[in-house]
């Protein structure tokens, strides 16, 4: 009897899911009889910190929650925040007769079912339930034919977790002793972060080369239309034979790399542009091949995070956060996958919307199959589709904003993967003429015309590059034979410049991680999200930027953990990683192999990973023995980089800063860098000009009343006054003494403030009197410009000479006046963007209390780092709000009681304790239990579940 039918006969049955969206959508579908609840994402993992670890565990395990000593064994403990659920998860299972884990169908879905297994101890059947989409067709077929827990993939997921538990815990502290605190390094984040410097290191070594070319516009002598133009527009290809050279025939260097091309410079260029103004021309061949292009294959997790960059303006984070949100709702299959393939259900679908929306014409006789291009992809799984066995139009699923720009991008994409080949020709021209000066010049021109559209009626794919040619784009040339006489009606002279390799977006760093096999398609994006919360990496548009930071980060990695960022042996280990849960490899050897290392090279065949040698012969060290000699790394020198003319950028803990000369020498100097600043922008010329701009300490003199020195600072959060207290002076403890600081207004500067100006500063806030009530009202100056505070009642001032000026009646006026809620005048935007493609609204910038931001007048997004109102593009502009929409309305936290409402708070939290103990009596010993247990409830609330990692 199925498990459906036993229901049917009155048995209770256990569902767990991961996410309460999806518990949701399932419980409608599975009806009477059956309980869905979610783990929300992880309910255990390996302890954050040696305070989660049970104290029978010491010295190293307590570090990094693995027995490393015996075999690996990882220390799980159930999560603070999930304890509450668990509980509950427990007391239903008490009450079920069987136990559904439904959790995702991938590896690490594997693994949260497998701990769900071992937490809750089930003495009921137990069966794993999978599905690739929460249709009602599919969650009851995967009720009806639940399967097995595959420990294979659970072994392959924990022995990543451990990998990366070990790489994490070994080399971050290496970081934060010798670059900076609170950084993390990881297996692929790491080399991500790589790649990205790696890119900036090719534009600054970069060297523009210029070359010159000339552009035809030649008359057939006919009247022309939109079928045959009457002119042809063809570039310079060859002088006398030799082929002029563009930009691809220059190395970074600025050089040609071969001399078989014709280099024009621009006195050579107009010369013979000048000795071509009469000449005769004639056309000298016509090549046509016909053109065909076959559809895309349906979007896997890293088509679809490239596509919706390049379309939809969205980050990986994003789209995979709306697709999460797609699939748990029913719209789509299973969102991260490798797999290509369509089911046949999924073929027929698509096959019958194709004749439905586009014609029969438009239809291949026999379905497409797509072949699986990555390597050790999971082909169990279907590609990313819309759900159910028809397809419901973007029109007729009721979505809108985000949700329905990504549900129409992979419906459309879907449709198209059936759809015939589009089909045309391409023609090339060449056209000659001897010039005055009797040199042979050929000119080229290329068209292309579609004659059958095929696929590219519902579909064509972006590009990275915004300024390619998509493939639907046609160039139609005139109808011309070899020897047809032209004219040239003008021949215009053009420079170029060669340009340097474009930064990586996210789009094309995942292309790029994806080419080189390294780490899964499924946790990219969380790879890119956790550069980019690090500070390794920031956006500028939407290009992915290094900054300064990750130089040295990278920097200290390559000269003495070069292994684990070569990108090879990475790929290595993810083959070695996929190999464990395919049951070819051995979990525990290929860890020791890693963290111990070995005394022979490894193979293949025994490990794997440990055959990428670091050039020290036979002997391969493990990561344990790469972290134990820290006395070798100079923090300095791999901190530092020559800019040029003796000075020298360094990554101090406090940032970045450019220096010339020792610190003690005579003529140092030193200035801080702008944290926005691209690495590839930091010339010698900037460098000059930061270094030439005051810095330093400005002696204004000794206050008259306390006799300390007053002195003036540039600070990394701008010019502030503040006073040397005397040596001796108690900076900790009860009598510690603070030294008086203040920031200067902004219509004041370093080099003119005053020694007066300075006392007035440090002199706020200034009491101004007190109201009717002996309420006292000050003047300060405060984040967000100066106001007047009396009590907890705040009023802005217009002006900041008004701290010093304004006199209790005014203020008292102020007072007196309706309390302004938010600004009395709406200033201007910034910038305008244009509309929003997802709301249809105004995209504008403006200038809020947190800095600029973005807006459509719901959604708001702050600029981040990089970002800046003069250079921000709309692209840019969608992309934030998108980010924005994506992440949902902000999570509220629990405020504290206002002070004078504490007796009444105790009072309640000792009821609460006195109704859960079996004593009646309020002892002193259950009302500091009720308060332990209240203070726990408060922090709790505090933490968000924890949803499952990218």
């Amino acid at each position: 009897m199925s498990p459906t039918s036993e229901a049917a006969h009155g048995g209770r049955r256990l569902v767990i899911v991961e996410s309460p969206a999806k518990a949701k959508t399932i419980k409608g579908y599975l009806g009477p009889g059956y309980v869905v609840e979610a783990s929300v994402g992880h309910i255990r993992d390996l302890p954050s910190g040696a305070a989660e670890v049970p104290e029978k565990y010491t010295g190293e395990v307590r570090r990094l929650g693995v027995d490393v000593e015996h075999d690996f064994q990882p220390i799980y403990v159930v999560n603070a925040d999930k304890k509450a659920q668990v509980r509950k998860l427990k007391e239903l299972l008490a009450e079920s007769d069987e136990l559904f884990l439904a959790t995702d169908e991938d590896r690490e879905g594997e693994a949260i079912a497998w701990h769900l297994q071992e937490v809750l101890k089930p003495k009921v059947p137990v069966h794993r339930m999978v599905f690739h989409e929460i249709t009602k067709d599919a969650i009851r077929e995967a009720v009806a034919n639940p399967r097995e827990l595959n420990q294979r993939m659970v072994d392959a997921q924990e022995t990543r977790r451990i990998l990366d538990r070990l790489y994490g815990y070994e080399v971050s502290p290496v970081l934060w002793k010798k670059v900076m605190p609170k950084l993390s390094a990881g297996r692929v984040q790491s080399v991500a972060t790589r790649l990205v410097v790696e890119r900036e290191r090719e534009r600054i070594a970069f060297r523009s080369a210029e070359y010159w070319d000339l552009t035809g516009t030649f008359a057939t002598g006919r009247t022309g239309d939109a079928s045959d133009p009457s002119q042809l527009v063809a570039r310079l290809a060859a002088v006398d034979g030799k082929r002029v050279a563009q930009g691809r025939d220059f190395g970074a260097d600025g050089r040609l790399k071969s001399e078989s091309v014709l280099h024009l410079d621009e006195a050579n260029a107009r010369a013979l542009a000048a000795a071509l103004a009469d000449t005769a021309f004639a056309v000298r061949s016509v090549e046509s091949k016909p053109y065909r292009r076959s559809p895309y294959a349906p979007f896997r997790t890293t088509t679809l995070q490239q596509e919706a960059s390049r379309k939809l303006g969205f980050g990986a984070k994003a789209t995979m956060q709306v697709a999460q949100k797609l699939y748990e709702n029913g719209f789509i299959t299973y969102m991260r996958t490798d797999s290509t393939i369509l089911s046949d259900t999924a073929v027929s679908a698509a096959r019958a919307q194709v004749t439905q929306l586009y014609g029969a014409d438009y239809l291949p006789e026999k379905p497409r199959v797509y072949a699986g291009k990555v390597k050790n992809a999971q082909e169990a799984h279907e590609a990313i589709r819309p759900s159910g066995d028809r397809f419901r139009t973007p029109a007729e699923t009721g979505l809108t904003g985000d949700q329905f720009r990504l549900y129409e991008l992979i419906w459309k994409r879907t449709v198209a993967s059936q759809m015939k080949d589009a089909t045309g020709n391409s023609v090339t021209v060449k056209i000659g003429g001897r010039a005055a000066d009797g040199r042979d010049a050929e000119f080229s021109a290329s068209g292309k015309t579609i004659t059958f559209h095929g696929f590219m009626k519902a579909y064509v794919e972006g590009a990275d590059d915004p300024n390619a040619e998509l493939d639907d784009r046609e160039r139609r040339l005139p109808q011309v034979a070899e020897g047809d006489a032209l004219t040239a009606d003008e021949i215009t002279v053009d420079g170029h410049a060669t340009k340097p390799p474009a930064r990586y977006t996210e789009a094309s760093l995942v292309k790029e991680l994806e080419e080189r096999e390294i780490g899964r398609p499924s946790t990219y994006a969380s790879i890119i999200g956790t550069i980019l919360d690090r500070g390794y990496v920031f956006k500028k548009g939407t290009a992915l930027v290094p900054s300064f930071l990750s130089f040295a980060v990278v920097n200290l990695l390559e000269k003495h953990f070069g292994r684990l960022v070569d990108y090879d042996f990475t790929a290595r280990m993810e083959d070695d990683l996929d190999r464990i849960a395919r049951g070819e490899a051995q979990s525990v050897p290929w860890l020791k192999r890693f963290y111990f290392g070995e005394g022979e090279a490894g193979t293949a065949a025994s490990g794997g990973a440990a055959d990428a040698g670091n050039g020290d012969g036979d002997h391969l060290g493990g990561l344990k023995e790469l972290v134990t000699d820290l006395g070798a790394i100079d923090a300095r020198e791999i901190s530092s980089f020559p800019v040029g003319n003796d000075i020298v950028l360094r990554v101090g803990r406090y940032g970045p800063y450019v220096e010339r000369g020792e610190k003690e020498a005579e003529g140092h100097q030193r200035a801080d860098v702008p944290d926005e600043l691209a690495p590839d922008e930091l010339t010698v010329e900037l460098a000059e000009e930061l270094l030439a701009k005051p810095s330093g300490d400005f002696e204004l003199g000794a206050d008259p009343v306390s006799g300390n020195q007053i002195v003036a600072k540039d600070g990394r959060y701008g010019p502030y006054v503040t006073e040397i207290l005397p040596e001796g002076t108690p900076k900790t403890g009860k009598n510690a003494v603070k030294p008086r600081t203040a920031s200067l207004f902004k219509s004041m500067s370093l080099d003119t403030v005053t020694l007066e100006d300075a006392l007035r500063l440090m002199s706020l806030p200034r009491v101004v009197g007190a109201d009717a009530e002996g309420v006292e009202i000050t003047a300060q100056n405060g984040r967000y410009g100066p106001y007047l505070k009396k009590g907890t009642d705040s009023r802005s001032l217009t002006e900041e000479a008004q701290l010093f000026t304004i006199t209790l009646e005014e203020a008292l006026a102020i007072y007196a006046q309706p309390k302004q809620r938010g600004r009395a005048a709406a200033k201007p935007p910034l910038k305008e963007l244009g509309t929003d493609p997802v709301s249809e609204k105004p995209v504008v910038v403006k200038d809020g209390r947190f800095g600029p931001y973005v807006t459509d007048g719901e959604t708001n997004a702050t600029l981040r780092t990089g970002d800046s109102v003069e250079d921000i593009t709309p692209e840019r502009g969608y992309e934030l709000l998108a980010e924005k929409r994506a992440k949902g309305p902000a999570k509220k936290t629990a405020k504290k009681a206002p002070a004078k409402k504490a007796t009444t708070a105790k009072k309640t939290a000792t009821k609460t304790a006195a109704k859960k103990t079996t004593t009646a009596k309020k002892t002193t010993a259950a009302k500091k239990t009720a308060t332990k247990t209240a203070a726990k409830k408060t922090t709790t609330a505090k933490k968000t579940a924890a949803a499952k990692p990218e």
